[in-house]
């Protein structure tokens, strides 16, 4: 059995765990609002048409801040056509997902829901079709309190308060082709600073997002980065990283090793806005807002589920409904740990999405809804994850990949908690045989007690939740584990995601 050591020291920190790290994202997409939030004539539906069950699922998953209304949907979204009487608002075609928006669900409805949820609103403005004063527009309807035209609207529309949304997104992946209103980094550069300095005109508390890269594998990717923060560094305080993964051609090997991708991406994009902060001669540093990541099979898509043809434009039809299986999950958790291990620079994140769509719940129309196997490592590292994350020493075998070279079979992070002083320690095995014997050094902690451990894995690591068996998949706790003195050992199974919490 390969063995590996780990050393963990809570004098050696990297940064605070922010909870915004644990963000999510709610885009109208398929059925991720229709049918999944929101589902009016539904057994468990309140008084304002949201699934109960629902509600209950996400506030068990933890999410913090929640990114809203897209994606590539906000790059042709009206704004105006979410407010009001329900009766007026008029249904449009949505050509990012080739489908058609009722607006049913509004901004108003959205904010609403949240409180329910218990998460914090972050908006998207649309500057693909739209701009500058479109954005002024929708900040001055949901931030300020009253005595304007826009403002009164809002009241009007049955908000005394105003929203007060902090966190806002210049856009979406405008460096994508496939984006309305696709430009150079140098024209959406120009763009997001007149509109970021206008914003702040308005309302100087607003932390805004610049368009990082779409992906890492975009040929423009670092360019992008560079050339948009020359024209918006002093104006943002955020760049986006967005990233998925799936298995291609059945090289699970370097489908296990996908967090090493997303660990040089996120050094990538500090190192660029670095540069720029130097040759700028600024004092502040932009950090990361990874505000879309998760397993994504988006072969499927383009293959199998695309929506075409000129009169085919369905309301919530099924959309990116992937069913995700151990390995899914194992690589989900092991992108959390990268997040993490990067708390000093992501200081906000948004698991993209939350329901049916590409999503850790799932729901069926009339029916129940029920927990992915990806949905355990986000509600549980949500959880676990408080103080400060660690820099730890880890020992471990590697092996190869065909994407990654020589990678690491054990990937691991830890937190600690100077208020608590709880420790959590978040752990996978990217073997597929093999477990691993692993021994951590916690004499720094001094005496420990296991509080809870939990370990995702299965003989089939393609096994999954589904409708017929919603229950197949759970983490459990991990017997194998064993504190003497000042070492703590346990047995990690192949392909498996582990969450120890120390106390």
């Amino acid at each position: 059995m390969p063995t590996a050591r780990l050393t963990i020291d809570p004098h050696f920190r990297i940064g605070p765990v922010h909870r915004r790290v644990f963000g999510g994202f709610v885009e109208h997409l398929g059925r991720h609002v229709y049918d999944g939030i929101y589902e009016p004539g539904h057994p468990t539906a309140d008084a304002d048409g949201f699934r109960a069950d629902v509600i209950e699922l996400v506030k068990e998953l933890g999410v913090s801040t929640i990114r809203y209304p897209g994606g590539n949907f906000v790059s042709g979204f009206r704004w105006e056509d979410s407010v009001g009487p329900r009766a007026e608002r008029p249904r449009r075609l949505d050509l990012a997902w080739h489908s058609t928006e009722t607006n049913e669900v509004g901004l108003h409805e959205f904010a609403d829901w949240l409180d329910k949820v218990g998460s914090d609103l972050m908006l998207a403005v649309n500057l693909g079709t739209r701009g500058t004063l479109e954005a002024l527009d929708l900040l001055e309807y949901a931030n300020i309190t009253g005595g304007t035209a826009l403002s009164q609207r809002r009241i009007d529309n049955g908000r005394t308060d105003a929203f007060g949304v902090k966190m806002w997104c210049l856009g979406n992946e405008m460096d994508g082709p496939w984006q309305l209103g696709h430009r150079s980094a140098d024209d959406y550069g120009k763009l997001a600073s007149r509109t970021a300095k206008a914003m702040r005109q308005l309302d100087p508390s607003v932390e805004l997002v610049a368009c990082g890269s779409s992906s890492a594998h975009m040929p423009t990717f670092g360019e992008w980065e560079r050339v948009v923060l020359s024209h918006t560094y002093d104006d943002v305080d955020y760049i986006s990283c967005h990233a998925y993964y799936e298995e291609k051609d059945g090289d699970l090997g370097s489908f296990l090793a996908s967090a090493v991708d997303m660990d040089r991406f996120i050094e990538t994009v500090v190192a660029t806005a670095d540069h720029v902060k130097a040759v700028l001669g600024s004092e502040k540093n932009v950090n990361i807002s990874f505000d879309e990541w998760n397993v994504w099979y988006i072969s499927r898509f383009q293959n199998v589920d695309k929506i075409e043809g000129i009169d085919n434009w369905p309301v919530a039809p099924r959309l990116l409904e992937d069913v995700y299986s151990v390995a899914d999950a194992v690589v989900f958790g092991n992108l959390l740990i990268s997040l993490i291990k990067h708390a000093d620079r992501v200081t906000s994140a948004s698991l993209a999405q939350l329901v049916n769509v590409i999503a850790p719940i799932m729901t069926e129309p009339g029916g129940p809804a029920w927990r992915q196997a990806t949905f355990f490592p986000f509600s549980i590292t949500s959880r676990l994850a408080q103080g400060e994350a660690l820099e730890l020493k880890l020992d471990a075998p590697t092996y190869t990949t065909r994407e990654y070279g020589e990678v690491p079979i054990v990937d691991a992070v830890a937190t600690h908690d100077p208020e608590t002083d709880r420790t959590a320690v978040f752990l996978v095995n990217r073997s597929q045989d093999e477990a691993v014997t692993l021994t951590v050094d916690i004499a720094t902690l001094g005496a420990r007690t296991v509080l809870e451990s939990h370990t995702l894995a299965d003989d089939d690591v393609y096994a999954k939740n589904t409708l017929e068996e919603p229950e197949r998949v759970a983490p459990k706790p991990n017997d194998s584990v064993r504190v003497e003195d000042s070492e703590l050992t346990i047995t990690l199974p192949p392909v498996s995601w582990t969450a120890l919490s120390l106390g």
